[in-house]
């Protein structure tokens, strides 16, 4: 979809835009657009990739309601919302990173220095992980039990494995992750899903000011709120984080650092759950990749 189309489709829905436009084309299921309205205002655009996201926007609306009524950071606030077309204001503050589309060059926007991020992080984890489970059950949103979190990831196992096919050092190292009592939590939270530094709107001095991309939001094992922080920061800055979490009343286990390396490295089981449920070759032959299939 072009510029010009773009503004057309936007226009359909009262939102008069002006031609000048930026692109993030990381994006799985959205592709997804910056630009300024005819008033000055800047606004995200996210344009559905398949015709078949009617189900999960409507889901993830929900999502936002609620996390939006609990967090003292900002989430988007979505003033169009459909099958065509998600539109909301451009919230303040950069992502802590970008990638770049063609060649995945990071860049960052807060300085990795700094010491501020680690404890404003464990402070909105707390804040997150707090929101009680039943407002979500209540709004229809995935809500699993320990047994049933635990349960999904042998299902999604069986089904790769099935469909896509898994290589055996994977596969082993998933299946002592899953037999592996003491590394499993005996609850659940709501939590973000997906929450890594890309989703992550900060100062430059490490100040959270909100959190994007509520599509996998869930009540769900904790630990995969913080998975995605080692990928970035690394083990070290994962110990510090849980520390903090705890240090603000966060609610830990003994092996929630364990844990969250399991979730990490479980990253490419979730890439293939998604290209099987999406049937897109190009996915599905990424997946294979990550899966030691290469």
């Amino acid at each position: 979809m072009n510029t010009q189309e773009i503004t057309k489709l936007a226009e359909k829905h009262g939102l008069r835009l002006k031609d000048e436009m930026s692109f993030n084309e990381m994006g799985i299921d959205f592709k997804v657009c910056f630009a300024e309205a005819m008033d000055g205002t800047a606004w995200v655009l996210r344009i559905p990739r398949r015709n078949d996201l009617g189900e999960q926007i409507e889901q993830e609306g929900k999502i936002l309601k609620l996390a939006g009524e609990h967090l003292s950071v900002a989430v988007p606030d979505w003033k169009i919302a459909n099958p065509e077309l998600i539109a909301y204001p451009l919230l303040e503050n950069k992502p802590v990173i970008t990638y770049d589309a063609r060649t995945y060059e990071v860049t960052w926007h807060m300085d990795q220095g700094n010491r501020q991020f680690i404890p404003a992080l464990a402070k909105v984890l707390v804040e997150l992980h707090q929101i009680p489970a039943q407002d979500a059950a209540s709004l229809g949103i995935k809500t699993l039990s320990p047994e049933m979190a635990r349960a999904e990831m042998f299902n999604r196992i069986k089904l790769v494995k099935q469909e896509v096919g898994v290589g055996a050092e994977l596969e082993n190292r998933w299946r002592k992750w899953l037999d592996n009592d003491r590394l499993w939590p005996d609850f659940t939270t709501f939590v973000h899903g997906d929450l890594y530094a890309g989703h992550i709107l900060s100062t430059n001095e490490g100040k959270i000011s909100g959190l994007i991309d509520w599509s996998e939001g869930q009540v769900n094992d904790p630990s995969m709120d913080f998975s995605g922080h080692v990928t970035v920061f690394g083990e070290d800055s994962l110990k510090e984080l849980i520390a903090a979490y705890s240090h603000f009343g966060g609610k830990v286990w003994d092996h929630l650092f364990e844990q969250s390396l399991e979730r990490s490295a479980a990253t490419p089981l979730n890439y293939a759950y998604f290209a099987i449920n999406t049937q897109s070759e190009e996915y599905l032959q990424a997946a294979k990749l990550q899966l030691g299939l290469g």
